[in-house]
């Protein structure tokens, strides 16, 4: 039987750029539930986000969530086949993903087999374990182990990844590891580790569905409400926190199969979505996003010390890490690298970015917003956005908020927040260097060999 959920929040967001509706609703079970119509296409994403990641495994028992991307796929109790098969037959496209923070699958379907997107996501989330074998769980443990190797081990400069969150952030943290986990923990977990890890974490009042394009919200609630409702609610998960003073730093060399020796630097910054967190993208625009940036202009154009450098601030919910790498040009060494790394920061922190660097990060942010919304679904559409607000905020409407972030930015704001997280605040220098080659790494390196 459908049950009444009552009346829905309707709310509009308005931009200068954009104008974006949504009604909200939230099942009896927990489940929120975002619809967004767009009836231009006849096409409807269908975008469900745990809030499960890396960070809420437990030491010596990493690499479940991203497990559970691969297991999510190979079947439920009443659907124990290949997920991507019946999808795909009906015209979708679909995939997942997962980070520190959360976990999400997506799928683009025709209008007409959104019933069976429905279906196929509620079964998985409420009936995978039945399915979920012995033979299962090894074969995909396999493939993660296979793609650590492919992605990490075997890539070049794959590792440094590793060795900066294992340096920067203690034993315990829970950004110590990286999502693809420790083989070691991978090998050492059992059938019954796994099925409660998923049992604590992939519930309706641990998740969020967001339906957007060619929907009439009055026709679709019932569906979810039929598929989705009669599922447990589940149980609360544990907020998972951590002290801000457990951030160490360091230098570290590791030796690895690669021509030119790399320099990663990296310091915790700010949580994605708090005071500063806008500033420090727009730090590292303004200083290593792109051939007009400063580390760019002076490390590769003019003094030609580096091949490529960039700049990113990595947002994550607990805390972020704001990095800069740069690849070391042939005959030159990344003390050099780090020289004028530093020498651009303490410029940025003491002047401030010019009144045209402003103006052309501002259009740069404004442009990966609008980027972000030309798509109902897939990876960063609008589907994809509402939960993204929703789950990391308890708020979908905040699209408009969060572009006002980076509107609301001043020079000065930008250089308090270079100054505040780039200068004299601890920090982890990687240096990544050919086989043989330490001369070439910061002086005062420790050698790390992380498997």
């Amino acid at each position: 039987m459908v049950r009444d959920t009552g009346p829905p929040d309707v709310i509009a967001l308005n931009t200068e750029t954009m104008d974006i509706a949504y009604t909200k609703h939230t099942l009896p079970n927990g489940l929120p539930v975002l619809i967004h119509e767009d009836h231009r296409c006849p096409i409807v994403a269908v975008n469900l986000w745990y809030h499960v990641g890396s960070k809420d495994e437990q030491p010596g028992r990493s690499g479940f969530a991203h497990l559970f991307e691969h297991l999510m796929f190979e079947g439920s109790a009443h659907y124990d086949h290949g997920y991507f098969q019946p999808l795909q037959q009906a015209g979708a496209v679909l995939n997942g993903s997962t980070n520190t923070d959360r976990t999400n699958y997506w799928e683009v379907v025709p209008t007409g087999a959104l019933e069976l997107a429905l279906w196929m996501e509620s079964d998985r989330m409420g009936h995978l374990l039945p399915a979920l074998t012995e033979e299962k769980f090894r074969n995909q443990r396999d493939v993660v182990l296979n793609e650590r190797r492919q992605n990490y081990e075997n890539r070049p400069y794959g590792m440094a990844g590793m060795a900066i969150v294992g340096a920067l952030f203690p034993p315990g943290h829970p950004y110590h590891w990286l999502t693809i986990g420790s083989p070691d923990d991978l090998r050492a977990a059992s059938l019954d580790d796994v099925r409660a890890f998923f049992s604590r974490h992939y519930h309706p009042a641990n998740a969020s569905l967001a339906l957007a394009g060619d929907v009439d919200p009055d026709a679709v609630l019932p569906l979810v409400e039929a598929y989705f409702g009669p599922l447990d609610a589940g149980p609360a998960t544990d907020v998972v926190t951590h002290d801000e003073r457990d951030v160490r730093a360091g230098r570290l060399v590791m030796e690895d199969g690669v021509e030119l020796p790399r320099l990663y630097l990296t310091w915790v910054s700010a949580a994605m979505f708090a005071p500063g967190d806008a500033d420090l993208d727009l730090v590292a625009d303004i200083l290593g996003d792109g051939k007009s940036s400063r580390t760019y202009k002076t490390m590769v154009y003019e003094s030609r010390l580096a091949t490529d450098v960039m700049a990113m601030q990595h947002s994550r919910e607990l805390c972020s890490c704001f990095q800069i790498v740069a690849t070391a040009a042939p005959g030159h060494d990344l003390a050099e690298l780090e020289a004028a790394i530093e020498a651009e920061v303490v410029r940025l922190a003491e002047s401030g970015p010019t009144e045209s660097e402003m103006r052309r990060s501002l259009a740069q942010a404004e442009a990966q917003f609008i980027y972000r919304v030309q798509t109902v679904g897939g990876f960063g559409g609008k589907s994809d956005q509402l939960n993204q607000y929703n789950v990391m905020l308890g708020d979908p409407g905040y699209f408009g908020q969060d572009l006002q972030r980076y509107r609301d930015a001043t020079s000065s704001s930008v250089t308090r927040a270079a100054r505040g997280v780039l200068v004299g605040s601890p920090r982890v220098a990687v240096s990544v260097v050919p086989h043989g080659r330490l001369d070439l790494a910061l002086p005062d390196s420790t050698k790390v060999v992380c498997s």
